[in-house]
Protein backbone atom coordinates (compact mmCIF):
# COMPACT_ATOMS: atom_id res chain seq x y z
CA UNK A 1 0.00 0.00 0.00
CA UNK A 2 1.41 3.36 -1.07
CA UNK A 3 1.46 6.37 1.19
CA UNK A 4 2.20 9.94 0.12
CA UNK A 5 5.94 9.62 0.77
CA UNK A 6 6.15 6.44 -1.32
CA UNK A 7 4.32 8.21 -4.14
CA UNK A 8 6.70 11.18 -3.96
CA UNK A 9 9.65 8.83 -4.18
CA UNK A 10 8.14 7.04 -7.20
CA UNK A 11 7.41 10.37 -8.87
CA UNK A 12 10.97 11.56 -8.26
CA UNK A 13 12.34 8.35 -9.75
CA UNK A 14 10.06 7.88 -12.79
CA UNK A 15 8.63 11.28 -13.79
CA UNK A 16 11.36 12.35 -16.22
CA UNK A 17 11.53 9.13 -18.28
CA UNK A 18 7.74 8.88 -18.37
CA UNK A 19 7.38 12.48 -19.56
CA UNK A 20 9.98 11.80 -22.25
CA UNK A 21 8.06 8.69 -23.31
CA UNK A 22 4.70 10.50 -23.39
CA UNK A 23 6.28 13.39 -25.32
CA UNK A 24 7.47 11.09 -28.07
CA UNK A 25 3.89 9.94 -28.47
CA UNK A 26 1.96 13.21 -28.22
CA UNK A 27 4.65 15.71 -29.39
CA UNK A 28 3.52 18.27 -26.79
CA UNK A 29 5.38 18.83 -23.52
CA UNK A 30 2.39 20.15 -21.56
CA UNK A 31 0.20 17.27 -22.68
CA UNK A 32 2.98 14.81 -21.79
CA UNK A 33 3.26 16.30 -18.29
CA UNK A 34 -0.52 16.07 -17.86
CA UNK A 35 -0.51 12.45 -18.99
CA UNK A 36 2.20 11.48 -16.50
CA UNK A 37 0.39 13.33 -13.74
CA UNK A 38 -2.77 11.37 -14.56
CA UNK A 39 -0.78 8.13 -14.47
CA UNK A 40 0.47 8.81 -10.94
CA UNK A 41 -2.98 9.90 -9.76
CA UNK A 42 -4.50 6.75 -11.19
CA UNK A 43 -1.79 4.62 -9.56
CA UNK A 44 -2.43 6.21 -6.18
CA UNK A 45 -6.22 5.97 -6.31
CA UNK A 46 -6.29 2.45 -7.76
CA UNK A 47 -3.33 0.98 -5.90
CA UNK A 48 -5.50 -1.79 -4.50
CA UNK A 49 -6.04 -3.10 -8.03
CA UNK A 50 -2.30 -3.20 -8.80
CA UNK A 51 -0.90 -6.69 -8.50
CA UNK A 52 2.82 -6.95 -7.78
CA UNK A 53 3.54 -9.40 -10.62
CA UNK A 54 6.39 -7.58 -12.27
CA UNK A 55 8.33 -4.38 -12.28
CA UNK A 56 6.54 -1.19 -11.34
CA UNK A 57 8.49 0.62 -14.08
CA UNK A 58 6.93 -1.61 -16.74
CA UNK A 59 3.48 -1.04 -15.24
CA UNK A 60 3.93 2.75 -15.24
CA UNK A 61 5.34 2.63 -18.77
CA UNK A 62 2.34 0.69 -20.01
CA UNK A 63 -0.06 3.07 -18.29
CA UNK A 64 1.75 6.06 -19.86
CA UNK A 65 1.61 4.47 -23.31
CA UNK A 66 -2.11 3.78 -22.98
CA UNK A 67 -2.87 7.30 -21.71
CA UNK A 68 -0.80 8.76 -24.57
CA UNK A 69 -2.67 6.71 -27.15
CA UNK A 70 -5.98 7.73 -25.58
CA UNK A 71 -4.92 11.37 -25.83
CA UNK A 72 -4.06 10.95 -29.52
CA UNK A 73 -7.59 9.64 -30.12
CA UNK A 74 -9.25 12.44 -28.16
CA UNK A 75 -11.12 15.44 -29.50
CA UNK A 76 -8.81 17.76 -27.53
CA UNK A 77 -5.79 16.58 -29.48
CA UNK A 78 -7.54 16.98 -32.82
CA UNK A 79 -8.67 20.50 -31.88
CA UNK A 80 -5.13 21.49 -30.84
CA UNK A 81 -3.71 20.10 -34.10
CA UNK A 82 -6.18 22.15 -36.11
CA UNK A 83 -5.37 25.32 -34.15
CA UNK A 84 -1.63 24.75 -34.63
CA UNK A 85 -2.08 24.41 -38.39
CA UNK A 86 -4.10 27.61 -38.58
CA UNK A 87 -2.21 29.91 -36.22
CA UNK A 88 1.43 28.86 -35.78
CA UNK A 89 3.21 29.88 -38.98
CA UNK A 90 5.13 32.87 -37.51
CA UNK A 91 6.17 31.25 -34.24
CA UNK A 92 7.15 28.02 -35.96
CA UNK A 93 9.86 29.72 -38.05
CA UNK A 94 11.65 31.04 -34.95
CA UNK A 95 11.39 27.65 -33.26
CA UNK A 96 12.74 25.86 -36.34
CA UNK A 97 15.88 28.04 -36.41
CA UNK A 98 16.68 27.25 -32.77
CA UNK A 99 16.01 23.55 -33.16
CA UNK A 100 18.20 23.12 -36.24
CA UNK A 101 21.27 24.43 -34.39
CA UNK A 102 21.36 21.32 -32.26
CA UNK A 103 21.92 18.07 -34.15
CA UNK A 104 20.15 16.00 -31.52
CA UNK A 105 17.05 18.11 -31.97
CA UNK A 106 17.14 17.35 -35.69
CA UNK A 107 17.20 13.65 -34.95
CA UNK A 108 14.40 14.09 -32.41
CA UNK A 109 12.25 15.86 -34.98
CA UNK A 110 12.92 13.13 -37.52
CA UNK A 111 11.87 10.50 -35.00
CA UNK A 112 8.66 12.39 -34.27
CA UNK A 113 7.85 12.31 -37.99
CA UNK A 114 7.95 8.52 -38.11
CA UNK A 115 4.76 6.48 -37.97
CA UNK A 116 3.78 5.53 -34.42
CA UNK A 117 4.68 1.85 -34.76
CA UNK A 118 8.27 2.54 -35.81
CA UNK A 119 8.65 5.56 -33.53
CA UNK A 120 7.69 3.76 -30.32
CA UNK A 121 10.05 0.84 -30.97
CA UNK A 122 12.98 3.17 -31.73
CA UNK A 123 12.30 5.20 -28.59
CA UNK A 124 12.22 2.13 -26.39
CA UNK A 125 15.33 0.63 -27.95
CA UNK A 126 17.58 3.70 -28.18
CA UNK A 127 16.28 6.20 -25.62
CA UNK A 128 14.99 3.84 -22.91
CA UNK A 129 17.69 1.25 -23.67
CA UNK A 130 15.24 -1.64 -23.54
CA UNK A 131 15.93 -5.04 -25.07
CA UNK A 132 13.88 -6.46 -27.92
CA UNK A 133 12.35 -8.95 -25.51
CA UNK A 134 11.27 -6.18 -23.10
CA UNK A 135 9.80 -4.13 -25.94
CA UNK A 136 7.88 -7.16 -27.22
CA UNK A 137 6.50 -7.75 -23.73
CA UNK A 138 5.40 -4.13 -23.19
CA UNK A 139 3.76 -3.85 -26.61
CA UNK A 140 2.36 -7.40 -26.52
CA UNK A 141 3.78 -8.26 -29.94
CA UNK A 142 6.23 -10.96 -31.11
CA UNK A 143 9.98 -10.26 -31.00
CA UNK A 144 10.17 -10.67 -34.78
CA UNK A 145 7.69 -7.83 -35.19
CA UNK A 146 9.83 -5.62 -32.94
CA UNK A 147 12.91 -6.39 -35.05
CA UNK A 148 11.02 -5.62 -38.26
CA UNK A 149 9.71 -2.32 -36.88
CA UNK A 150 13.23 -1.38 -35.72
CA UNK A 151 14.68 -2.12 -39.16
CA UNK A 152 11.94 -0.19 -40.97
CA UNK A 153 12.21 2.72 -38.54
CA UNK A 154 15.97 2.96 -39.11
CA UNK A 155 15.44 2.88 -42.87
CA UNK A 156 12.87 5.67 -42.67
CA UNK A 157 15.18 7.74 -40.44
CA UNK A 158 18.08 7.22 -42.84
CA UNK A 159 15.94 8.53 -45.72
CA UNK A 160 14.78 11.56 -43.71
CA UNK A 161 18.29 12.50 -42.56
CA UNK A 162 20.06 11.75 -45.85
CA UNK A 163 20.70 15.29 -47.12
CA UNK A 164 21.91 16.77 -43.82
CA UNK A 165 25.59 17.63 -43.33
CA UNK A 166 26.60 16.65 -39.83
CA UNK A 167 29.06 19.02 -38.20
CA UNK A 168 30.39 16.23 -35.99
CA UNK A 169 31.37 14.17 -39.04
CA UNK A 170 32.97 17.16 -40.82
CA UNK A 171 35.41 17.72 -37.93
CA UNK A 172 36.81 14.18 -37.97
Amino acid sequence: MLNINDLKELMFQYTEPLIRLAYYYVKDLQAAEDIVQEVFIKLFHNQYHYEERGELKAFLTTMTINKSKDYLKSWTYRKVQLQNKLFSHASKRNLDELVKKDEQAIIGEAILELPLKQREVLIYFYFNEMTITEIAHILSIPEGTVKTRLRRGKELLRKQLKGIEWEVLLNE
